[in-house]
């Protein structure tokens, strides 16, 4: 259980890894790929090619749910890491805009919707594979592996933005520095790809093999049949996504554009949020392996609801204590809600169609209200000319998700089936 739990996070990590880069240097990308007079401008174009990757996200879902249940899982987590890390190297690569012209864009944006298919797949293929190997009560420790991993991945890139903005200069950083750790991510799913091939395929998903239980359309049969889960789920990963890309991909330039701090000290407080962030994950789950899933989601949806615009009272304060201190509370809420999600998606859906159903939740939802989470936060503050104005956007999804637990028929004491 524990190489199965180790490889699986090195994996999902390293792809994490990958597409993680692109919000670490959005404000880089934004005047290199998106030059604008105005700032505003070409930080929304940036995070349009970031919304953009994730409207491929519920097409990867389908593409590797079909993979993932029909023919197992481990097929799919060996495809989607080497599409993932070939287009990353080649945004390293990309001549910009003022080499270009309007061909840098569009190239960067294809590379992004090829990054957006290829993760449409990752994460609830690995979930799926690692608390399917997981016994009954340490489901909900197993299953936050994947979440922990893929945090692990993206503060390891903003590590290595934090590196390279306090070694390098802003003019170095600028035109060549912030191409090396995109270049990077072909080795690092050299590496991945090589993990994966080492691994069992998951005991749950053979055992429906082997007495026939496997769907040849998981899609259709999971529309059919398990409509109400679809919806759930994405009710309740709504308070992962849209929190999980303000802290990750926001505040990073918020910090930098809108308050007047300096990217090594936006980097520093991110990536020290992200850190604080990742104990917090598997003791959430731990907790909800004694009392129930829905207990601590419940509790978690609450703390955002209550803390949002507290947050952001703090980050907008001047110097760097109370912005940190924001950047903290955000990572603690969001940690506690984030620790028992994987593993209640798990549960909600049959073996059969458990790939297909976690995929379409969770990037359905993330496609919507995640990968456009900064860019709606980013005109939300330029209509209002308020920067509170994204708590309230906070607190909305925290209302949806808490009426959606309602329905939510916790089975955390069931074996998977």
């Amino acid at each position: 259980m524990k190489k199965i739990i180790i490889a699986g996070m090195i994996g999902n990590g390293l792809e994490w890894y990958d597409y993680a880069l692109y919000g670490q240097f959005a404000s880089v990308i934004s005047t290199l790929f998106f030059p604008a007079s105005n700032a505003y401008i070409s930080l929304i174009q940036t995070y349009g090619v970031f919304a953009a990757g994730f409207a491929m996200r519920p097409v990867g879902a389908i593409l590797f749910g079909f993979i993932g249940d029909r023919f197992g899982r481990r097929i799919s987590l060996a495809i989607s890491i080497l599409m993932m890390a070939i287009p990353t190297a080649l945004i390293g690569f990309l001549p910009t805009y003022q080499k270009i012209g309007i061909v840098a864009p569009v190239l960067l944006t294809i590379i992004r919707l090829m990054q957006g298919l290829s993760l449409g797949g990752e994460l609830s293929g690995s979930i799926a594979f690692v608390v399917e190997h997981a016994p009954l009560k340490k489901r909900g420790l197993a299953g936050s592996s994947s979440l922990f991993s893929a945090v692990a991945g993206i503060l390891f890139g903003s590590l290595v933005g934090t590196t390279a903005a306090q070694l390098l200069t802003p003019e170095q950083l600028a035109d060549w520095g912030w191409r090396v750790p995109f270049i990077f991510g072909i080795v690092i799913g050299l590496v991945g790809l090589y993990i994966r091939a080492k691994l069992q395929e998951s005991p749950t998903y053979l055992a429906a093999k082997d007495e026939g239980r496997l769907s040849e359309k998981p899609l259709r049969e999971m529309f059919r049949h398990h409509t109400k889960e679809l919806f759930i789920g994405i009710g309740i990963y709504l308070t992962v996504t849209v929190p999980f890309y303000m802290l990750v991909v926001f505040l990073l330039s918020f910090m930098v554009k809108f308050l007047g701090h300096t990217m090594p000290e936006s980097l520093l407080m991110n990536s020290i949020a992200l850190l604080v962030l990742l104990p917090v994950i598997p003791y959430s789950a731990m907790i909800s392996d004694r009392i129930g899933r829905k207990p601590v989601l419940i509790f978690g949806a609450v703390s955002l609801l209550v803390f949002s615009y507290p947050i952001f009272m703090f980050l907008v304060q001047p110097g760097f204590v109370y912005p940190f201190i924001g950047h903290l509370v955000f990572a603690i809420s969001l940690g506690v809600f984030l620790g028992p999600v994987p593993t209640m998606l798990v549960e909600l859906f049959p073996t059969k169609v458990r790939y297909t159903g976690m995929a379409l939740s969770y990037n359905i939802c993330a496609a919507l209200f995640g990968g456009t989470a900064p860019m709606v936060a980013t005109w939300m503050i330029k209509e209002t000319g308020s920067n509170m104005v994204v708590a309230l956007y906070l607190i909305a999804c925290s209302i949806i998700t808490l009426f959606t637990l309602f329905f939510f028929r916790d089975k955390y004491r069931l074996p998977l089936h």
